[in-house]
């Protein structure tokens, strides 16, 4: 999704550097996704590249509109609850959490940090992207409801986080889910499980690990899903971050004024999002 002159529309990435409005063909991405007729009419229009304009000079959105964004925690061996140790085996189950529509952000989005926390921090993810509705659908059925794959920033206030054992108050303030740059679709990704996610803050590299390491692999997490909510097309599966390397674990600081955090995947693109000093609030104001 890309900021036309009358608002938000769909386009194509073509060759890198050009993007094609596809806004004749549908309003939304999540609607040509969920259009085989339409998807075709979009990879045709976007072979020829006919009226693309420069990708330099539009501004990015996020891709989808998700009405339910999923994320996974611990989905990377090596990426470890509190007390557990290599040693432990897989769990058996996913550990799933939500993060509210109000975090979603674009690619060119500068996030606020929140006041009210003093522990802000970044976890870079690859996330799926459903093309088809799946309600219930079997292991062998669910990849067929994969669109096709984007980048997530799982920003997360450790302070707020550790208060209870549930984890939403610290994964969803008010811009904490930068999604983009764009989608690849499924087709165009020849495995999944064999990408390496590369987060890099302020040009230092602090995760590098393949999803060959997933715990759960993407098409159960759909499967696993579809079975507890429909699944809808557009809604978005956040698979889970890859522990910190541990030199950058070892001089943890939270984000501040200015920072910027790069999600990194070959094939997928590059999510880029800096932060800004928090904005103190009217505590006087009515509510």
């Amino acid at each position: 999704m890309f900021r036309g002159a009358d608002g938000p529309l769909p386009g194509a990435v073509v060759d890198g550097e050009l993007v094609l409005d596809l806004g004749g063909l549908a309003e939304h991405v999540e609607a040509l996704l969920a259009d085989p007729v339409a998807l075709e009419a979009a990879r045709r229009l976007a072979a020829g590249g006919a009226g693309a304009r420069p990708l330099a000079e539009v501004e990015l959105l996020a891709p989808v509109r998700p009405g339910r964004i999923l994320c996974l925690g611990y989905n990377y061996r090596g990426h470890l609850p509190a007390g557990a140790t290599e040693r432990d085996p897989d769990p058996q189950y996913p550990d799933v959490f939500v993060k509210t529509p109000n975090v979603l952000r674009g690619p060119h989005d500068v996030v606020t940090l929140p006041p009210a926390s003093d522990d802000v921090d970044y976890e870079g993810e690859i996330a799926l992207v459903i093309g088809r509705r799946a309600d219930a659908v079997s292991l062998d059925e669910a990849a067929a409801h994969i669109a096709g794959y984007t980048l997530f920033n799982d920003v997360s206030a450790r302070d707020w986080q550790s208060r209870s054992s549930q984890w939403e108050l610290g994964k969803c303030f008010d811009g904490f889910g930068p999604l983009g740059p764009w989608i690849v679709t499924a087709d165009a990704v020849a495995d999944p499980h064999d990408l390496t996610v590369e987060v890099e803050r302020e040009g230092v590299v602090t995760v590098s690990q393949s999803t060959a390491d997933l715990v759960f692999p993407m098409a159960f997490l759909v499967h696993y899903l579809s079975q507890v909510m429909v699944l809808e097309p557009g809604d978005v599966i956040a698979t889970g971050s890859p522990q910190k390397l541990p030199e950058a674990l070892a001089a943890h600081r939270p984000l501040a004024d200015g920072d910027a955090v790069t999600i990194r995947v070959a094939g997928l693109g590059e999510l880029t999002t800096r932060f800004a000093a928090p904005v103190p609030r009217n505590e006087g104001a009515a509510r």
